[in-house]
């Protein structure tokens, strides 16, 4: 009897779309970092959005219209991702050697990256765990988390990177 050799995975990463990570203003910058690094692996391109949760879509679709939940709170806002948030994201991508671009979506962040994610083909989602705050605490048990509700409602293989992880000391599991 012989033994057919074991297959061998290809070269290539099997991702064939763009690695699409959720950004936000003051956001810690080992997320952005570790999917710009998924996305240089796989020599695949970036695309950093921002959910802008102050306006809706109006169709349901990303990058259609949109209208703001507020309208007598409508400012002169520009339709882009806020300038300070696209400095940072210059800042943090400078040493890595990747295509990036920045969209800006509209509505609730997981429905908003989930749809971007259908209409751009993404190969994954990449999401920051929330900061070990009071506020994020209560934020999580009144709404959850954005990387929560993206593993349960979508398809797609979502990273979830810790911010801020809380490890204790004395943390034997080996």
């Amino acid at each position: 009897m012989t033994e057919t050799p074991a297959r061998r995975p290809e070269a290539s990463s099997g991702l064939t779309g763009p690695i699409l990570v959720g950004v936000m203003p003051g956001q810690q910058p080992v997320v952005v970092e570790h999917a710009a690094q998924m996305a240089v692996a796989a020599g695949l391109p970036l695309v950093c959005a921002y959910a802008d949760v102050t306006v809706y879509p109006v169709d349901g679709t990303t990058g259609g219209p949109s209208a703001p939940i507020d309208p007598d709170g409508v400012d002169d806002r520009t339709q882009d991702v806020p300038q300070a948030l696209r400095t940072a994201l210059e800042a943090q991508l400078a040493d890595f050697s990747v295509d990036w671009s920045t969209v800006l979506l509209a509505g609730e962040p997981s429905h908003a990256l989930a749809r971007e994610a259908e209409s751009i083909g993404a190969s994954m989602i990449v999401v920051g765990t929330r900061e070990h705050t009071l506020t994020a605490a209560f934020k999580d048990v009144a709404a959850g988390s954005v990387a929560r509700h993206l593993c349960h409602r979508q398809r797609r293989p979502v990273l979830v990177v810790p911010v801020n992880p809380r490890v204790p000391d004395d943390d034997d599991d080996d």
